[in-house]
């Protein structure tokens, strides 16, 4: 068996137990078929329906169902979290990601799951701020602040950008004040934050329990 090549099979264990092995049989003449996947097997973190595809096949046929909402998150420390961010919005289907400051940022925590996306850069949440009024899109900050709207009982538009900030810091000043609205996760400990990649996924799952059709 080939040895992994990518981030999509780290950390899963011995290679015989993730994903499938060489084709066998005839190839297929479908042209979205990765003739190398084809031979050596396809050992990546995809659901079943893409195996052996190419990534390109595979974002073409992601891009006409992917959701309204976006996910933004402002990146100054090169936080571990914004790649756990990448990983969820793949999974949730998000329109785009948008990285806010730094270009470069932490994707150990992706697992490569941003080849299937669409990620923007801004350099700063004015930029943000800026695309996001002229997509028409609200801006909709996460963040356990005074006056924050509990996520719980807001009413989630169907087309929106939901902005995080980063671990310990939170919401950067200009992102608070970008943001149309704050919304607030209701916590029950002793803590007094979750951790950013946890809080980027229960928004995206209650925008989805809003929106999104069960596959």
């Amino acid at each position: 068996m080939p040895e992994a090549t990518d981030g999509e099979t780290a950390a899963a264990g011995p290679l015989d137990t993730v994903g499938v092995g060489p084709w066998e049989g005839p190839w297929p003449e479908d042209p979205r078929y990765d003739p190398e996947l084809l031979a050596h097997g396809d050992r990546r973190n995809v659901v079943d329906r893409y195996r052996y595809w190419t990534v390109e096949a595979i974002v073409a046929d992601l891009d006409p169902r992917r959701h309204a909402f976006h996910v933004a998150i402002e990146n100054w420390r090169h936080d571990l979290n914004i790649g756990t961010v990448v990983r969820t919005a793949n999974a949730f289907l998000a329109a785009e990601v948008h990285v806010v400051g730094r270009r470069r940022w932490n994707r150990r925590g992706a697992m490569v799951t941003d080849r299937y996306l669409h990620v923007r850069h801004h350099p700063d949440a004015v930029a943000l701020g800026a695309w996001a009024r002229e997509a028409g899109l609200p801006v909709l900050a996460v963040d356990n602040l005074p006056g924050a709207v509990p996520l719980e009982t807001a009413e989630l538009p169907r087309a929106c950008v939901l902005l995080f900030g980063q671990e310990g810091t939170g919401l950067s000043p200009e992102a608070r004040g970008l943001a149309d609205a704050v919304l607030s996760i209701a916590q029950f400990g002793s803590t007094r934050s979750i951790n950013a990649g946890v809080a980027a996924g229960i928004a995206m799952h209650a925008w989805v329990r809003r929106h999104a059709r069960l596959p």
